[in-house]
């Protein structure tokens, strides 16, 4: 593949939400005004730009701003899309725990790593539920950098051995989510910060799941995308990759994003609908903390229990932008919706079942209808929450 297939990578740029423009190459991971970056417009991969001997996501090199010389693959992406019955309706299953670690964090996690070496990073700090840390130490790993992971006390024990196998060092932090990523920004003062929340890179790894939906479907785009959300990356990255492809004049629709969250940690959801996350989550629980404020009740959907997602005013306007929609679902749909997908041959964990919870929302209120062509993403495996599963069965 030339060089020239490659994207310029000196005319691009990140740019944060007051609109301040850095130079690709400024090693910085958040805007000045302290809000998350974008990277600024890349050209869309078309059909002869795609490299067919490439069996990863790197065939799309031609939109992925990374030197080529400092990529590092355990080839991921590429993942199946297969037919699945739900609800009487034939959709594509995106079975994302093909990938190397079993979760699709590994897409923006390779894109994000081979950046980072390309600017000389010889160690890397990430926070996670679990998905996003096992990613970065195996990837850290990969290209010959250490890693060190912080994760919630609570996180599941297949996913803290995946991080050690890995060789990187662990940090349990206690308190939730938010209180684990406050640490591992108040480390990145120190160690140079692979955060799948916060850097701009990781979209641009993420967004070739959208390529690759374009592409098993004939270079045409789905009518309907549906995923679980947590931090939205999953929502951002559809939406960067389709807003290229429909500026580039490959697709003739944007398709509609829809997205389900766990009810106590639904801010997102709750912001798309024009509620107060707060004020939402009050409604639903008596339950209250010691400063007064409604208590969160843990979900088994870990990987999606986020109370402040960074992105949050991106990923509502993706929603918006696209004419989808946002459901908060309750722990029995989660659950539900995790034996549905087994009975299939489907061992999904909860989290990525919030999707197909969220799906079967959306079809009984006759907004995704079975004539549509829908994507459902199914994010990572039931292997890495044994815990979790047992406690269905």
């Amino acid at each position: 593949m030339s060089a020239s297939l490659f994207p310029d990578l000196g005319s691009l740029y990140t740019v944060d939400r007051a609109g301040t423009r850095y130079a690709l190459d400024d090693d910085r991971w958040r805007g000045a005004d302290g809000s998350p970056l974008l990277v600024g417009p890349v050209p869309a991969p078309t059909p002869d730009t795609i490299d067919p001997a490439e069996r990863s996501l790197w065939r799309y090199g031609a939109a992925i701003p990374v030197d080529p010389a400092f990529r590092t693959s355990l080839g991921e992406g590429c993942t199946p899309m297969v037919p699945l019955e739900w609800n009487g309706a034939r959709v594509h299953a995106k079975l994302e725990w093909f990938n190397p670690t079993s979760s699709f964090k590994d897409r923006g996690v390779a894109v994000m790593v081979s950046h980072l070496r390309s600017r000389g990073a010889r160690r890397v700090l990430e926070d996670s539920s679990g998905n996003g840390g096992s990613s970065v130490a195996a990837y850290a790993a990969a290209a010959g950098l250490d890693a060190k992971i912080l994760v919630p006390a609570a996180t599941s024990e297949a996913k803290v051995l995946m991080v050690k196998a890995f060789g990187a060092e662990i940090e349990l932090v206690g308190g939730t989510r938010d209180e684990v990523s406050a640490e591992a920004i108040r480390q990145s003062a120190e160690i140079p910060y692979a955060s799948h929340a916060w850097h701009p890179m990781f979209l641009e790894g993420t967004k070739t799941i959208a390529y690759e939906m374009w592409e098993s479907l004939g270079f045409t785009a789905p009518d309907n995308v549906v995923v679980v959300a947590g931090g939205g990356s999953n929502v951002l990255g559809c939406d960067v990759a389709f807003t290229e492809l429909l500026a580039a004049g490959l697709i003739e629709k944007r398709p509609r994003l829809f997205l389900g969250q766990p009810e106590h940690f639904a801010p997102i959801a709750d912001t798309v609908n024009g509620l107060d996350p707060l004020e939402a989550l009050a409604a639903r629980t008596e339950a209250r903390g010691a400063d007064g404020l409604p208590a969160r009740t843990p979900s088994m959907a870990e990987g999606s229990s986020i109370a402040s997602p960074v992105r949050l005013p991106e990923t509502v306007e993706a929603v918006h932008r696209s004419g989808g929609g946002a459901v908060a679902v309750s722990e029995e749909e989660i659950a539900s919706a995790t034996r549905d997908l087994v009975r299939r041959g489907l061992y999904a964990e909860p989290t990525s079942a919030v999707g197909a919870a969220a799906l079967t929302r959306f079809q009984e209120a006759g907004v995704i209808t079975p004539e549509q062509t829908t994507v459902l993403i199914l994010t990572g495996t039931g292997l890495k929450s044994a815990e979790r599963m047992a406690a269905l069965y």
